[in-house]
């Protein structure tokens, strides 16, 4: 019985070829010499963030980016420097095919502006603090009273969903914290105060509310009110 036949040794070759092909093909990548860095935006926020420093993140331990290897790149570590940038949500770090290094990045989300004593900055998607932006200010709520007497989880609920609705993004211009923890809301257009309690119910109150509004426009009474009591879920009680 034969044990190398045509077929066999044929079959040998072309795994060898292909093991050789592929090691060469590995050798020349990471020894690919990094032509350029480029970042890249992802999503639709407006850019709080320069390019420029996203950049200066990636060649800031790497100077002479053109003489190094893409072996020679710590990519986790460049990684993990861009996504510690108060402004990032996530990055992506790597280097493509044809040798640039790339940074894909998605900011963080902007869904209300505080002011206290300390100073300004924004509460994001998340309700995780972030710094103002020299490039670009976002048109969301403003945030003020005792805001840490408020799980932030439950705050950043509510102003997710204003930051979500296009008919509460345009009227909710305030949300004031109280000490008990309810909070109070300003609408652009009126001078009522909106009575929204505590941060339970939340999306019933505002189905309540828009409710409400497209009535009360309707009937042309909005003008009357000092205050709309979102508190009770079955009703809406207001205040002349």
């Amino acid at each position: 019985m034969k044990i190398l036949t045509w077929t066999n040794i044929r079959l040998v070759l072309m795994i060898a070829l292909v093991i050789f092909l592929y090691s060469f093909a590995s050798f020349r990548n990471e020894h690919r010499k990094i032509k350029k860095t480029e970042v890249i935006f992802v999503g639709e926020n407006k850019l709080f963030l320069k390019a420029e420093t996203v950049n200066k993140l990636l060649i800031e331990k790497n100077r002479d980016l053109k003489t190094l290897n893409k072996v020679d790149l710590d990519l986790n570590k460049l990684e993990k420097s861009v996504n510690q940038q108060d402004m990032i949500q996530k990055a992506d770090v790597f280097v493509s095919v044809d040798g640039v290094l790339k940074a894909v990045v998605q900011q963080k989300t902007p869904i209300g502006r505080v002011f206290d004593e300390t100073g300004s900055f924004y509460i994001d998607s998340e309700g995780n603090s972030m710094p103002l932006s020299e490039n670009y200010t976002a048109r969301v709520p403003l945030i003020s009273g005792e805001i840490n007497v408020v799980k932030k989880e439950k705050l950043s609920e509510v102003l997710r969903t204003i930051d979500r609705d296009e008919f509460l993004k345009k009227n909710i211009i305030g949300v004031q914290v109280l000490p008990n923890g309810s909070l109070m809301m300003a609408n652009r257009n009126y001078d009522y105060r909106i009575d929204f309690g505590r941060t339970i119910n939340i999306d019933r109150k505002f189905k309540n509310y828009k409710a409400f509004f497209q009535k009360a426009v309707l009937d042309s009474t909005l003008d009357k009110y000092r205050v709309i009591n979102l508190k009770f879920t079955k009703q809406v009680v207001c205040i002349k």
